[in-house]
């Protein structure tokens, strides 16, 4: 949450630096965004930004009450927003070339949102394997 925060309120700062310096590689062939869309870039990480640390602290409220009691539905709601979200961004990163976004983004929040669900996965379904 503090991520989507922080990429809303200060996208430009150091620490996303090699996203935008990869924004301006892919979309202006350049190693900087040009002044006018870098204005548009800040606005569109406001709502970017908001959603994330939204579904963060969503999934951080699933997490912490009705998945820990193993209430059924939250293993396939997780799944399935995160499913949607991860099919439709990596397609977008391979139609644009975003690469470095589908490689240091997209596979890094899959392994983080997998392993629990994997670990967990006996205990919402103890008569199915593990696999």
């Amino acid at each position: 949450a503090l991520f989507g925060v922080s990429f809303a309120l200060w996208g430009d700062n150091p620490f996303f630096h090699w996203y935008n310096h990869a924004l301006a590689q892919v979309f202006f062939h350049s190693e900087n965004i040009p002044a006018t869309p870098d204005r548009m870039r800040a606005f569109l990480f406001a709502p970017l930004g908001g959603t994330i640390a939204a579904a963060y602290i969503l999934l951080a409220y699933i997490a912490a009450y009705p998945f820990k009691r193993k209430e059924k539905w939250t293993y396939p709601a997780i799944i399935l927003a995160y499913g949607t979200w991860v099919l439709i961004d990596s397609a977008c990163c391979l139609y644009y070339g975003m690469y470095i976004q589908l490689i240091g983004i997209n596979i890094f929040s899959i392994i983080v949102k997998a392993l629990p669900l994997i670990g967990a996965r006996k205990a919402f379904f103890p008569g199915k394997p593990n696999s």
